[in-house]
């Protein structure tokens, strides 16, 4: 398997990874720090596809377990200075493989120093022990045959290895240094994390792109299972996969995921991760959760469900409309604000009252 095929799996597994973890992240951000900048969304994406890179790297091609040959065990530290000399007595060190060897070994590395100290705003000792952890896992991975997937291990665990993926770590956390301190460092947040904040229509389209992403993650999830389901079964029976209902199953899990999850909390699982509702509708409860739904994600399911080549060009019709209206309109309440009579506010809106109302309640006269 070639390095350009390698570092394309690892871009693309970790993009997989990104957009698993897109909607979990982003509430989370929101709680613990009031929002998300696209900083943290870049800082995240980088790590995720650094780390899928890091173990594509160390552990692919898989073998096949009655291919394998046993491979040794390295234990002499700085082994490779003798490696070094050899190859610089024989005048060609720039493109010696030991050479290349060991400078891909601190290479390596040296993203996840800068990641330590960009995104963690942590040092060169935290920089030099995430580096040796990470190693270590990647070694004792090797060693144990992919801890015991295989009856021995098919690469050399070289004690080296340690020492020059943590050395990489700790030049890339220096190397950082010279990234600029405003991106390097967070500024103090002004308003707490559980402080209401302005309505943006940057954080309403998060909230669709959200919707989105939780979407297709469970129809593709759902098609896993499918698949899974499609095994040999007890009796000898084998499912009908070319079934219509293979194809239709999954459109009806995510659309009745998502409408349930409106319908008992009166948002969509992306307003919710980032913060947001909509209020004041003069419908009655039901009838204005079903025009939000209707209005948004909701509606996108149905027209990219319908048959026909009409579905495709609907669908984008009816996404291109959603984003003018949540650009053009106030707050970027949006088509579901508009069809149900509501703005959108921060979630958070009352629950910092009452909590400060309680705590001047609480405070013990003078």
């Amino acid at each position: 398997m070639s390095q350009l095929v390698l570092g394309l799996l690892a871009v693309g597994l970790g993009l997989v990874l990104v957009a698993a973890l897109f909607v979990p992240v982003v509430a989370l951000l929101y709680r613990r720090r009031g929002g998300v900048s696209a900083r943290d969304g870049l800082l995240l994406a980088a790590a995720l596809v650094y780390l899928v890179a890091i173990w594509v790297y160390t552990l692919l091609p898989l073998p096949e377990a009655t291919t394998i040959t046993c491979a040794p065990t390295q234990l002499d530290p700085l082994a490779f200075v003798d490696d070094l000399e050899g190859a610089a007595s024989r005048g060609h060190l720039p493109t010696d493989p030991a050479f290349l060897q060991l400078a891909f070994n601190v290479l390596l590395f040296v993203p996840l120093g800068v990641l330590v100290r960009v995104g963690l705003r942590r040092g060169v000792a935290v920089a030099g022990l995430a580096g040796l952890g990470l190693s270590l896992l990647v070694e004792v991975t090797q060693v144990t045959g992919v801890w015991g997937l295989y009856p021995c291990a098919y690469r050399l665990f070289d004690v080296d290895d340690l020492l020059t993926n943590t050395l990489g770590a700790v030049l890339g956390s220096l190397l950082a240094l010279m990234v600029p301190a405003r991106l390097r460092v967070r500024g103090d947040r002004v308003v707490a994390a559980s402080e209401p904040r302005p309505v943006t229509r940057a954080r309403r389209i998060l909230a669709g792109v959200a919707d989105l992403v939780s979407v297709t993650l469970t129809m593709y999830a759902v098609v896993v299972v499918e698949s899974l389901a499609a095994a040999q079964l007890d009796d000898g029976a084998r499912l009908d996969t070319d079934g219509p209902w293979v194809a239709v199953v999954p459109v009806v899990v995510a659309f009745a995921l998502s409408g349930g999850f409106l319908a008992a909390t009166g948002r969509t699982l992306g307003q919710a991760a980032v913060q947001l509702r909509y209020v004041g509708s003069p419908y009655p409860t039901a009838l204005a959760r079903a025009l939000l739904f209707a209005g948004g994600i909701g509606g996108y399911q149905v027209l990219n469900a319908l048959p026909g080549a009409a579905s495709s060009l609907l669908t984008w019709l009816f996404t291109a409309g959603w984003l003018v209206f949540a650009l053009t309109t106030e707050d970027g309440r949006g088509l579901p604000g508009l069809a149900s009579r509501s703005r959108l506010a921060d979630a958070r809106e009352g629950l910092a009252d009452g909590r400060r109302a309680a705590s001047v309640d609480e405070e013990p006269a003078a």
